[in-house]
């Protein structure tokens, strides 16, 4: 199952692949594979194959082509159930959601819509039409998937053995892991920089009102919103609660085909046109101007945590409120602000991987002690200001369980929700119709136990 979130619009559209990739064989496609009334052609099989081996690039074989094609089975198979399963309801609203934000994605990704119909040949309505339905299924299949996830438990007996089964010598080391929490502001830009990022804007906007240039041509040479950017300044139907209120706000009362006077948002200066409005959804197009973080005065920002630092000492206010009401990162305020890796979710950070301003604040704390205000890129790479409280030190030692239950737990959890899964997936298999066919066939002759058919096909 590890290969279940690949299933991307590149699968359900493989055309971009085989547009960008020549075929290099003679079969230009063929069935592979019947699951109940279902079909899966081999171009299917190809495209998620060749998304997976373009993030991990190794050589292609035919046992990587039948573990595509397993994940496919897969798929159809648990929508099938959740389709048998009445309690299990995706309705029109969330597919039209999760459509519209995928090809926002990809709109982005090829350089708008325009594009992206003319790679495909079809209308953006027409590719909605066409893929309306497979984004359904594969939401079915994991909504019956997560339930069967959610119900698989794992004991703290069934950690032991797992652990166990690895000799002591080779289990790993760790580096040293510091645990985290921190208060942030942002230091403002001075009044110079705001005028400057204004005075740009301004100027074209002007540009643009006098007919000397267009808004997308002066977007693609001048807009620093790098997603927006290559598409001349073009963001697709989104919902207003999806944009900060900053720009919500003007975007909410502007005049379709006008172009707003430059205003500012926590990103910087904008330029905004709105193309069109249908209830809360507005497609528009907009020029980014960032104010130089450069000219920034750090004093108003730096007092201020030192206030708070001294209300959390002389008072004893929990740091965690004090973060929920004062730290500007919303990300780690919303958590008391608790620091973690925002690829894994994981509070244990590995302290040589933090950028060297962090480090110089850690290195001066013992466990438990909060820092005095100091400069700090953080993870997402923006400057700010923080407070830093340092929750646990782990120093860098050999993997037990009385030192990292809970990351043992995790990887001991996961290897049984995919050893069950696995089993469960065969077992939902036997009361589908599974047939393979073409190429399928052959390679799951000579690979028998990399895939399992039904027994209803064998009847």
């Amino acid at each position: 199952m590890r290969w279940f979130v690949l299933v991307t619009l590149l699968l359900l559209l493989p055309g971009l692949l085989r547009a960008q990739s020549p075929p290099n064989d003679r079969v230009l496609d063929e069935i592979v594979a019947i699951v109940g009334n279902d079909l899966i052609l081999r171009s299917e099989v190809d495209a998620l194959l060749a998304s997976y081996l373009q993030q991990r690039p190794q050589a292609y074989s035919d046992e990587l082509w039948l573990e595509a094609l397993n994940q496919l089975i897969d798929q159809k198979v648990l929508a099938e159930h959740a389709r048998r399963d009445t309690t299990i309801q995706i309705s029109d609203d969330r597919v039209e959601q999760a459509l519209q934000e995928r090809l926002n994605q990809l709109m982005q990704q090829v350089g708008g819509q325009a594009r992206l119909e003319e790679i495909y040949g079809k209308t953006l309505t027409q590719l909605k039409a066409e893929l309306r339905e497979d984004f359904r299924e594969q939401m079915l299949a994991e909504t019956f998937r997560n339930r069967k996830l959610q119900q698989i438990r794992i004991t703290p007996s069934e950690v032991r053995a797992w652990f166990e089964r690895f000799p002591t010598d080779s289990l790993p080391t760790l580096p040293d892991l510091v645990r985290l929490s921190h208060i942030v502001r942002y230091p403002r830009p001075s009044e110079k920089a705001r005028q400057e990022a204004f005075e740009i804007v301004a100027a074209i906007r002007d540009s643009i009102v006098s007919g000397r240039s267009s808004f997308e041509d002066m977007a693609r040479r001048f807009s620093e919103d790098p997603g927006s950017a290559p598409a001349g300044g073009h963001i697709p139907d989104t919902r207003l609660a999806d944009l900060v209120p900053e720009f919500a706000a003007v975007a909410a009362r502007l005049p379709i085909g006008e172009i707003s006077q430059p205003f500012e948002t926590p990103f910087g200066v904008h330029i905004l046109r709105v193309n069109r409005r249908q209830g809360d959804v507005i497609d528009f197009h907009h020029i980014l101007i960032r104010i130089d973080e450069s000219q920034t005065d750090p004093t108003e920002a730096i007092n201020y945590l030192k206030a708070v630092r001294d209300s959390i000492l002389q008072y004893n206010i929990p740091f965690a409120l004090m973060a929920r009401r004062h730290s500007e990162e919303e990300a780690t305020a919303t958590q008391g602000g608790r620091v973690v890796d925002p690829r894994t979710g994981e509070r244990d950070l590995v302290l040589s991987a933090l950028d060297p301003t962090w480090q110089r604040t850690i290195d001066t704390l013992e466990v438990g002690e909060i820092s005095h205000p100091a400069e700090a890129v953080l993870l997402d790479g923006r400057r700010a200001y923080h407070i830093v409280r340092l929750d646990r030190f782990t120093p860098s030692h050999r993997v037990s369980l009385e030192t990292d239950y809970a990351r043992i737990e995790q990887l001991a959890l996961q290897e049984k929700r995919a050893r069950v899964l696995r089993q469960w997936l065969n077992e939902l298999r036997q009361s589908v119709v599974v047939r393979l066919v073409g190429k399928a066939r052959a390679l799951a002759e000579r690979y028998p136990d990399k895939i399992v058919t039904s027994t209803l096909a064998k009847r």
